[in-house]
């Protein structure tokens, strides 16, 4: 179904680069929604800021941030068809090329598209939108580590896809685009090599997979992930927020998966983890077995938001997450 009310373009794009091209620009002028496809609604890039923009349905979101210096993003979704219609947003967005890369997680729904957007520049090299071979990809170590192998063992990822900078510590600073951006490493959150980045300028923050508001959060406990570690990292996010009036808008998170939000969002979402937490903590407590605490509906109250009992992450599969990384010894 086409999209209605919504304006196409022809615009002359070209800079240092680029090869110069005709662009066809999606925009929404009421709602300000950019559109990869007009027959297609469900991948769009959203304004958060004057040079901030979300872009959903192509897997985890992903965060723009555009400027003379070129284009930054965090995370590029799961790959494969999706990166071209990225690719269709970014060169809607900005006339210049993917510069960095910044990933919050090594899981695929935010590191697939990480080759497809280092290729190119469109118009050269096959018409595919990244920044060549040589745009660098910012990564906790842990990231860097979970996509690569070993010498003489077989990668689950491409090497192309791999992080080239990477950090070991809390922080990691970026300027670019005339502001400070600040990687920030989040131990034993949803795996143990999360960041979260802060664009300082724009007061926004692109939160990854620990903050999200579409299901509970999806913890890997076999990559390092505690319930604990996201508790914390929702809690450094609610340090650096400060909202506008009445708990309403002044800084804007990016989460890694559902719509744009603010502090008052985060603060129930981190309320509803902390309950939950305790439940799940007082049974082990009182000797429960993992069945038992599936069984005991400690989380239905926040089921009809948060849970399912089908797909790639049900309520039974978090709570169990929850459990076995409450009780690890410390």
């Amino acid at each position: 179904m086409a999209l209605s009310g919504v304006a196409a373009a022809l615009l002359s794009a070209g800079s240092a680069g680029y090869a110069q091209q005709s662009r066809t620009v999606i925009f929404d002028p009421q709602q300000g929604i950019y559109y990869a496809d007009a027959t297609d609604p469900s991948v769009r890039a959203l304004p958060v800021r004057p040079n901030i923009y979300m872009i959903v349905g192509a897997g985890g979101n992903i965060t723009v941030q555009t400027g003379e210096d070129g284009v930054l993003v965090v995370d590029t979704g799961t790959g494969g068809a999706m990166t071209e219609k990225v690719q269709v947003l970014l060169r809607q967005l900005s006339n210049k090329p993917v510069r960095y890369i910044l990933n919050t997680s090594y899981r695929p729904d935010h590191t697939g598209g990480n080759e497809g957007l280092r290729g190119a520049p469109p118009g050269g090299g096959g018409g595919r939108g990244g920044g060549g071979r040589g745009t660098p990809i910012a990564a906790h170590e842990g990231v860097l580590g979970r996509m690569s192998a070993p010498t003489g063992r077989t990668a689950p990822t491409p090497t192309n896809a791999w992080p080239t900078e990477t950090y070991y510590t809390l922080y990691h600073d970026i300027y670019f685009n005339g502001e400070g951006v600040q990687m920030l490493h989040e131990p034993s959150a949803i795996t143990d090599g999360d960041s979260m980045v802060f664009f300082r300028r724009s007061d926004v923050i692109s939160t990854g997979d620990i903050f999200q508001t579409t299901t509970y959060p999806m913890i890997d406990v076999k990559a390092g992930g505690t319930v604990n570690g996201v508790i914390n990292g929702l809690n450094h996010i609610l340090e650096i927020t400060i909202p506008k009036e009445k708990q309403e808008g002044g800084t804007m998170v990016i989460p890694g998966h559902g719509r744009i939000c603010d502090e008052a969002d985060v603060v129930e979402y981190r309320d509803m983890l902390t309950i939950v937490r305790d439940r799940i903590q007082d049974a082990i407590k009182k000797g429960k077995t993992l069945q038992q605490v599936q069984a005991a509906g400690l989380t239905k109250d926040y089921d009809p938001r948060y849970g399912a009992n089908t797909g790639p992450w049900t309520t039974a599969m978090f709570i169990e997450a929850a459990y076995q990384s409450l009780s690890k010894k410390p």
